[in-house]
């Protein structure tokens, strides 16, 4: 009995020194990151340190002295991330949904051309998608950056997984019976069970949206429809210009956005859980 509990107690210690691990290689980027969001260029350069300096207002001094429009970066980004990550989740999930219930010519097929996307770079397509945008006249625009976001086929991998694993087809039959239309189901019943999964997705479809800078970067040209991440790029001149400060400054102040949508997700994450599955 006294070995086991040797044994069991063992195992929770390294569990817990595991977890330590994974949380300071988790925590200690983004906290060298705000340390140097308050220090000078010279400091930066003279290596890490671990306690906050007392640059902070210079460095917010550097970042909106240099053409850094904050207001009008916000703006722009979350009007992409929030419109991008609501097409993703919600075609995702209906997509997911239509395959996993329906039975029709073809699913087959169609499973395996999604899976076969999932496996694609997306680079590979990258310069195609750029032509193609060039001639449809729809370059230094907001709609390449949100529309082609219904089609993601890792999100909906991840739905069709969880709706097979939590969804009852009873559920559907029974309002099919009391005279539900499909997209009612789906909008009504099927999206309020599955609002774990569709919280999960939304998180990473926006931080992947917010911080995306290559495609904005290619398909913006206007200075006025820039996103954060490409400003703060811009906060770089030639290595004897650049201010590193408020270079770390700008890159800390675009991700609390990226924090308020996580905290506000994660509630319906864990309130979903606690609900629990459709039982039979």
């Amino acid at each position: 009995m006294r070995n086991y509990k040797v044994e069991k107690n063992l195992k929770s210690t390294i569990i817990y020194i595991f977890m330590i691990v994974f949380a300071l290689i988790a925590v200690v980027p983004v906290w060298i990151m705000l340390i140097n969001a308050t220090r000078n260029t010279a400091q930066i350069n003279e290596g890490l340190a671990i306690l906050p300096s007392s640059h902070a207002l210079d460095n917010w001094r550097v970042l909106t002295g240099r053409g850094f429009m904050l207001s009008q970066g916000f703006r722009n980004s979350l009007i992409i991330s929030v419109l991008a990550t609501a097409c993703c989740v919600y075609f995702s999930a209906l997509c997911a949904y239509g395959i996993h219930i329906y039975t029709f010519k073809g699913k087959r097929l169609l499973w395996t051309v999604v899976m076969m996307l999932i496996m694609l770079p997306a680079s590979l397509s990258f310069i195609g998608f750029v032509q193609f945008m060039s001639r449809i006249h729809l370059m230094n625009s907001f709609i390449p950056l949100i529309i082609p976001s219904i089609a993601s086929a890792g999100t909906v991998l991840f739905m069709k997984q969880y709706l097979e694993s939590i969804l009852s087809l009873e559920l559907i039959e029974a309002s099919r019976i009391d005279g539900a239309g499909e997209f009612r189901i789906f909008n009504q019943i099927v999206l309020p069970v599955i609002k774990p999964a569709l919280a999960t997705q939304a998180i990473f479809s926006f931080v992947a949206n917010w911080n995306n800078f290559m495609t904005p970067f290619v398909l913006l040209s206007s200075t006025e429809k820039y996103t954060l991440p490409m400003l703060v790029q811009m906060l770089r001149g030639d290595i004897y210009r650049t201010e590193y400060g408020g270079i770390y400054l700008g890159i800390a102040v675009s991700l609390i956005p990226i924090i308020i949508f996580y905290i506000v997700m994660s509630r319906f994450i864990i309130s979903g859980l606690t609900m629990g599955s459709v039982k039979e």
